[in-house]
């Protein structure tokens, strides 16, 4: 498959810096234009809402009420361009790259249980001068890959293969509650699933599989306290409201008090030490008392445009891999944003999942743009102009 050649792009007469662009901006398809712009419109808005939930903390605990914006700007600058290189780069080069990143991101999980900063009761970091990664979340898009390489393909792939990739998935599955990240673990294995439900595989097979994910998990809570106490304290948080109970207790005191309009920008009262990690795993909850039931339904609608974007694309992808990549995208992007409301709203036990492009932390916003970026690479794959078919003809432009 040839990609667009620069003569041809030439003879379209576009300015020269679209000229850096995997196709000139005219021939995007309106989703991968509406994506790109969602996406950015998604970071900023992301910034405003995590400078009014740290801005308080950050000048009491550090002296500097933007420290957390300083830091963020800074990965984001660098997310960015991993979602550059993903439009720019063939999904076909990607998915070759899959399976060793697959196994680098499991080494590196591995890695972090020996030699593992603990934060929060929790290995789930490795210190690289002055860089904390954590695996779990930089893993997530070859997961995405990697699935979509496995599952496309799965009658034509010979047994000891399916059985070595399946081992994969579950020692990274294995390895992440073992950090203990319950949480990132049921987020990878029901992402995994659904790709495997979305390509077609017997439902016998995958009814098996959610059993024994479901009784993994189960025996996981039941061997660690800490997880035990998350979920006693989500069916009845008011029992213990200053103990195991006082996160979502704080966290439905703050969405309740905004009300149907919010109490205004930058006004959130319960961030001012009442809310623990109030700019990570609860930021929802500052952005629901500032912006009440009135901005709490605008994201869930902005969500949902994003999702029914990204199906749009799965639909015209051309390949049957390109289709479950997109599919798996949209999954990751919009199943841990509502995850992520969910706990803050008191539908599901308290985890440590962040709101994507909003919640303060480089590994996750590098996770997230990166599969940005991947899901707007199918989009424009599937007019067939790059990673695809070359076009003998081309209509002028300006």
């Amino acid at each position: 498959m040839n990609e667009l050649h620069q003569k041809d792009i030439q003879a379209l007469k576009v300015p020269k810096w679209q000229r850096l662009l995997p196709l000139p901006w005219t021939l995007w398809p309106s989703e991968s234009r509406l994506l790109l712009t969602l996406t950015a419109f998604w970071c900023l808005s992301g910034l405003l809402i995590l400078g009014s939930a740290s801005w308080w903390v950050a000048s009491r605990e550090l002296g500097d009420g933007a420290y957390y914006i300083k830091r963020q700007l800074i990965w984001m600058t660098s997310s960015w361009s991993f979602l550059a290189l993903a439009v720019s780069t063939n999904l076909r080069s990607w998915l070759r790259l899959a399976g060793p990143g697959l196994w680098l991101g499991v080494g590196l999980t591995a890695l972090t249980l020996i030699i593992g900063s603990p934060v929060n009761g929790a290995t789930r970091w490795l210190i690289i001068g002055p860089l904390q990664i954590q695996p779990s979340e930089l893993i997530k898009p070859f997961v995405i890959l990697q699935s979509a390489n496995l599952f496309s393909q799965w009658k034509r792939i010979r047994t000891d293969q399916r059985f070595l990739w399946i081992g994969c998935f579950l020692g990274l599955l294995a390895l992440t509650l073992k950090q203990p990240n319950l949480s990132t673990a049921a987020l990878t294995g029901i992402l995994i699933w659904l790709i495997a439900m979305a390509s077609g595989i017997k439902w016998a097979t995958l009814f098996t599989t959610a059993f024994s994910g479901g009784l993994l998990g189960t025996i996981s809570i039941l061997t660690n306290e800490y997880q035990r106490l998350r979920v006693i304290s989500f069916l009845d948080p008011w029992k213990d409201p200053q103990g195991s109970g006082y996160q979502l207790v704080q966290s439905l005191l703050a969405i309740g008090s905004g009300g149907w309009l919010g109490e205004g920008f930058g006004l959130s009262t319960q961030k001012l030490s009442y809310l623990p990690i109030q700019n990570t795993d609860f930021i929802y909850a500052v952005f629901a008392e500032e912006f009440g039931f009135v901005g709490s339904v605008m994201l869930i609608l902005f969500l949902l445009l994003f999702a029914f974007l990204g199906l749009r694309v799965a639909i015209r992808c051309r390949c049957n891999q390109s289709k479950i990549v997109a599919i798996g995208c949209t999954t990751l992007l919009i199943g841990q944003s509502i995850m992520n409301i969910a706990v803050a709203s008191g539908f599901m036990p308290t985890t440590g999942l962040p709101l994507p492009m909003v919640s303060y932390g480089g590994n996750s916003l590098l996770s997230s743009l990166t599969i940005a970026g991947l899901l707007i690479r199918c989009s424009i794959e599937s007019t067939g102009l790059v990673g695809g078919r070359r076009v003998r003809k081309f209509r002028q432009i300006g």
